[in-house]
């Protein structure tokens, strides 16, 4: 099946925490259906002290799952997306414009 969101894509959080909030996909598993958002979904990870790097706490996003991400449409507002073909090419389109994204 064909990606709906896919690596750097803006998205916006429907439902968590985070709903509300929005964000670049850095990447994306289409296996587990989930996707890492930039800024989103923050976890505190510890790290043991090595003698290359210094020990710590260290936010990191964790995966958040696709169906609570709604891409981002020209007009800045969440969209779903549908695919149609153009020209012999399948294409992404937002479903409230109607925009190629």
């Amino acid at each position: 099946m064909a990606a709906k969101l896919k690596t750097g894509d803006k998205v916006v959080v429907l439902a968590g925490k985070d709903k509300g909030k929005e964000g670049t996909i850095q990447s994306v598993d289409p296996k587990a259906g989930k996707a890492v958002v930039e800024g989103i979904n923050i976890a505190v990870r510890h790290q043991r002290q090595t003698q290359q790097s210094q020990g710590g706490r260290r936010p990191q996003p964790m995966p958040i799952d696709l169906s609570n991400l709604a891409f981002i449409d020209s007009n800045g507002k969440p969209t779903r997306v549908g695919f149609k073909t153009e020209d012999g090419k399948k294409v992404r389109f937002a479903k409230t414009t109607g925009d190629v994204i």
